[in-house]
């Protein structure tokens, strides 16, 4: 069986639990380390609309990179550190992701191994982009980002996009789901706001180490209050699932 990328993201409420959710930043990763199955992860603070950098004090993610879907499911069924999630939060959505194409790394390695089947046309598409930036360029970098997220508001075809990250302003990531990979082509390459941020980059070399990779979403479970049309996703995957 051929490995699988998760992620869940968890909305808290009160500062009580937000503390608690700030605090497994530093706790979880010793439990994580022991979980069979699982291949890499990633504990991850968020940023507020859009890749905004003021942070979302409410808001977690979770990635995960398992040996397959059986590995997946004994955690999110049984483990405590995610029962604790659960019990804590006010609600986590999580999402199975098939790797289709990862180029880059990740403190050292590519961990989001992809399975050689072709993707589904005219199905959604997720997209992770994530970056160590040099810290002689961090101003410079930030400027740019608000110009070059401008783009994503009210664009046709994005469900949902998130700023996501290990440190602050340094190592930073973007989540983005998309109904499909024309929206999200239109996107990265036809908006001349995002293509100057990728030309500024290549021509200065702002990043320390850089990972772009997309994946097939084929399951969703829970809930996410930003993505009201979430159950149209779900009859989405659905429909595609019968290609895969």
């Amino acid at each position: 069986m051929p490995p699988i990328t998760t992620l869940t993201l968890f909305r808290f409420k009160g500062w009580r639990r937000k503390f608690w959710a700030l605090s497994q930043m530093g706790r979880a990763p010793g439990r994580l380390k022991e979980v069979r199955g699982l291949r890499f992860f990633k504990l991850l603070g968020t940023g507020a609309e859009g890749f905004s950098t003021k942070p979302d004090w409410s808001v977690y993610g979770l990635l995960q990179v398992w040996d397959g879907t059986l590995a997946a499911e004994a955690f999110f069924n049984t483990h405590t550190q995610f029962q604790r999630y659960r019990l804590n939060s006010e609600e986590y959505l999580t999402l199975y992701m098939r790797p289709l194409r990862s180029m880059g790394r990740w403190n050292g390695i590519n961990p989001f191994e992809t399975d050689g089947k072709p993707r589904v046309e005219n199905a959604p598409l997720a997209v992770i982009t994530r970056a160590t930036i040099r810290r002689k360029y961090l101003r410079s970098f930030w400027k740019h980002v608000p110009a070059s997220q401008h783009p994503l508001k009210g664009k046709s075809g994005l469900i949902y996009a998130k700023g996501i990250g290990e440190t602050p302003f340094v190592d930073m990531a973007t989540f983005s789901l998309w109904t499909d990979e024309e929206a999200m082509k239109a996107y990265a390459y036809g908006t001349e706001a995002h293509q100057k941020v990728i030309r500024r980059t290549r021509e200065l070399g702002w990043y320390k180490e850089e990972l772009f990779a997309r994946f097939q979403p084929y399951r969703v479970l829970g809930s996410w209050g930003d993505i009201p049309n979430l159950e149209t996703f779900r009859d989405m995957l659905k429909k595609a699932n019968t290609s895969l």
